[in-house]
């Protein structure tokens, strides 16, 4: 009785934990998400969690620290329309990426670290963030550890660029730790952060080959194709809400 069509629709059950998921797109008439999502709780257990979401570009803050390749990268795709989000800023403790930021429109805040502890310096990085209604925090390269209390202020929304095919090579120098392995592939993985370094949520992950002739440094320029790549692909996922957190794991529709 809401004049929807359901154009598709995908199931997963966890048979672990015995969980269902389903993701249901519908096309029609403006709908009311509140009253969607009442009447089909009816017909659910009581711990069921449903969510209705009208298709919008997501409000994303975006930080990144002194690499550029996956920052600009995010700051280009969305200039021509790619990302379907609106970059309400940017945060960096360095200077250095403010004139590409700032040439795409978006606001700068470069908050330094000099002189100040990481939770003095993240405080006044939320400070930033808390001026805006958001969805999401890109990490783009973001080489900093957060701490316990900022991961948990935006508990599953913060999402980070590694390089490195998690679980391997965690930290910092992954490519080093690659190359002394002598590795013959080499990766990126996009994930939600949580309190663990390295360990949280996978969303989405890419590989490429590498030969006994590639050092560190021709490792790492290689790897940088690999993370950009990676990261749009999951930002545009998550943007378009076809992941779903199932415990330290994800389903993604």
């Amino acid at each position: 009785h809401q004049g929807l069509n359901i154009i598709k629709n995908d199931e997963y059950v966890d048979p672990e934990n015995g969980t269902f998921f389903t993701r249901t797109e519908a096309e029609g008439p403006l709908v009311d998400c509140e009253f969607i999502e009442s009447e089909v709780k009816k017909v659910l257990s009581e711990n069921s969690f449903v969510k209705c979401t009208v298709p919008q570009k997501k409000k994303i803050i975006l930080m990144g620290t002194k690499d550029y390749h996956c920052y600009t990268d995010i700051l280009t795709r969305n200039h021509f329309n790619q990302l379907d989000a609106d970059i309400l800023c940017a945060i960096s403790n360095r200077d250095s990426l403010r004139e590409i930021t700032e040439r795409y429109g978006v606001p700068y805040s470069f908050i330094s670290t000099k002189d100040l502890k990481r939770e003095d310096h993240e405080a006044k990085v939320a400070e930033v963030i808390d001026q805006f209604e958001f969805d999401y925090i890109v990490l783009a390269k973001y080489m900093r550890i957060l701490t316990p209390s900022f991961v948990e202020k935006y508990h599953g929304k913060i999402i980070n660029i590694h390089h490195s095919f998690l679980p391997a090579f965690i930290g910092a120098n992954p490519y080093r730790q690659a190359y002394e392995r002598g590795v013959k592939i080499i990766g990126a993985t996009a994930h939600f952060v949580n309190n663990e370094l390295d360990q949280g949520p996978i969303i989405e992950q890419g590989v490429m080959r590498i030969g006994h002739q590639h050092n560190v440094k021709q490792m790492a320029a290689a790897g940088k194709e690999v993370e950009r790549d990676v990261l749009a692909k999951a930002l545009k996922m998550v943007f378009n809400d076809r992941v779903l957190l199932n415990g330290n794991k994800t389903v993604v529709f």
